[in-house]
């Protein structure tokens, strides 16, 4: 598939992103693990026409050098927006952390970390922005 590079909103794009995770969540409901809300998610924001990864690679460069240390980005969206997934009773900081650390090593500025075990998932989204 080619792929042309479009201008976008970040807000814009990152509140489409979070509606199309609320119409996943309305669907499947919580308590699943994360990667059935990966996949969901995946197929609904490729299906709306958006460039996404799924578990993207993210190096970490060390003088230099290239390193593959395992770290894999859940989704990538349109290479600027970062989502983490998670399926846990609550966030803590290590949560917020990671996402940091990929958008970090990525360059880009936006993340959204997703929480789909909560009963409405407004209550599981957490923006981070550096």
């Amino acid at each position: 598939m080619i792929h042309t590079e479009m201008p976008f909103d970040i807000n814009d794009l990152s509140n489409k992103i979070i509606r199309l995770a609320i119409k996943v969540h309305r669907s499947l409901g919580p308590g699943l693990l994360e990667s059935s809300y990966k996949e969901c998610l995946f197929y609904e924001i490729c299906k709306a026409g958006y460039f996404a990864e799924k578990e993207k690679d993210l190096p970490l460069i060390y003088e230099e050098v290239k390193l593959d240390i395992g770290y894999r980005i859940d989704i990538l969206v349109e290479n600027k927006v970062i989502i983490e997934i998670k399926s846990i009773e609550s966030f803590t900081d290590i949560h917020s952390a990671q996402v940091l650390t990929y958008l970090k090593l990525s360059g880009n500025r936006l993340g959204l970390l997703l929480n789909f075990n909560v009963k409405l998932l407004k209550d599981g989204v957490k923006r981070l922005v550096l």
